[in-house]
């Protein structure tokens, strides 16, 4: 299959391939429901192509039960910059004041987010030249979209192998359908299948791209590597989430704004409400890990502790135990969880307060994420942006 060039983009039609049904759960993406259901038309393209056994498997990795929370976020950060101009609060020297997480680098804002591609021409002069830019970019948002979606499948599925997860999107996992092996071939597949659609981007693009693919491993790996780490720290875990997950929301965002042809202040902006909220929702998801209800979830819970992986509410636990109880939390609940005491666990963090904690640092990234969007003009992706920060923040309420 050909995919579409940049001069002759044939666009999909805005009707989804789901018949016109909503393409994610996620309330904020009605906005963009018409785009989602290109985005997985596109990635049906992809997959069409596999040949017995691999679209056997594909159907078996339930890849099209996801929310498109990080397609969403490019699509919706791609309008926000092509409908709307610039707001107020920006310097006197037009750089924005952006902040993020403490003990997060500042790299953290997008690989290669200090340097903004050279894309095509912002579409502002009108006239047919300016119909056919939009045409163009719009597309290649679209396929951005494609790309971190099949980049964020393949993690899930890699993600499964190394925490024995069972249950995906409630479906069961390809590693427990067709073993370990398996499963990281196809999770190894997508990515093949996510670098062949880069390849007719805009190079700086793919580089961002790349970029944060490695940025991704980089946190899986420092996440292993302090397994059993009981004196881990919230500022190191924090560094930990936001390489492995909110490195990706942040790239997704700068990437929407860079192809809409946003000026630095703006994808900046953009870069930074990703980054923040998604640490919120890994710190969000990682407490479900502990909380949830797997049949509201529709994933495994509990590999976290399986795996003596610390997140913030048991970090804060440890933080908040005296000597005795530190110890009894790693010997009874941490060394050897067996599942009947994992209740006894959440207990145990919500009377030492560890739960209220998180929810609350939860919020307070939410705020930061929403707190980079006033620089942006207000309008109904700028509404859509920040309805998904709070849905964001409110998954573990």
């Amino acid at each position: 299959m050909q995919l579409p060039s940049h001069s002759n983009p044939s666009l999909p039609s805005r009707t989804g391939t789901t018949g016109g049904l909503p393409q994610s759960t996620v309330p904020s993406f009605r906005l963009i429901d018409g785009e989602l259901g290109q985005v997985q038309r596109l990635i049906e393209e992809q997959f069409a192509e596999a040949r017995e056994p691999v679209s056997r498997l594909l159907g078996c990795a339930n890849i099209r039960g996801g929310k498109l929370i990080r397609p969403g976020l490019v699509l919706l950060s791609y309008r926000a910059v092509r409908d709307g101009s610039f707001g107020k609060g920006t310097t006197a020297n037009g750089a924005v004041p952006v902040t993020g997480p403490e003990g997060v680098p500042e790299r953290t804002y997008g690989e290669g987010a200090e340097k903004s591609p050279k894309l095509r021409k912002s579409a502002t002069s009108g006239g047919p030249a300016t119909s056919e830019n939009i045409r163009n970019t719009q597309y290649d948002a679209i396929r951005v979209a494609a790309i971190v979606e099949l980049i964020h499948n393949a993690t899930l599925l890699h993600d499964d192998v190394m925490d024995g997860g069972q249950k995906r999107r409630g479906q069961p996992t390809v590693n427990s359908l067709w073993g370990d092996e398996t499963a990281v071939l196809l999770g190894d597949f997508l990515l093949g299948k996510a670098f062949r659609i880069c390849a007719d981007l805009d190079p700086e693009i793919t580089n961002i791209i790349a970029g944060t693919a490695v940025r991704v491993c980089e946190g899986e790996l420092r996440q292993v590597t302090e397994r059993r780490n009981w004196q881990l720290s919230e500022p190191e875990y924090i560094a930990i989430i936001t390489e492995k997950s909110a490195a990706l929301f942040s790239s997704c965002c700068l990437l929407g704004g860079l192809l809409a042809g946003g000026r630095e202040t703006q994808t900046q902006s953009l870069a930074c409400f990703g980054l923040n909220a998604g640490i919120a929702f890994q710190i969000t998801d990682d407490l479900l890990d502990i909380i949830g209800d797997e049949s509201k979830t529709g994933k495994t819970l509990g590999s976290d502790i399986d795996k003596n992986k610390l997140t913030l509410a048991v970090i804060h636990l440890l933080r908040a135990s005296d000597e005795r109880e530190k110890s009894a939390v790693i010997n009874s609940y941490l060394e050897r969880v067996p599942r009947r005491e994992k209740e006894s666990l959440a207990e145990m963090l919500g009377r030492f307060g560890s739960l209220e904690y998180t929810r609350m640092r939860t919020q307070e990234f939410v705020a930061k994420a929403l707190g980079a969007l006033t620089e942006l003009k207000e309008g109904r992706a700028k509404d859509a942006l920040i309805e998904t920060a709070t849905f964001i923040g409110q998954r573990a309420s």
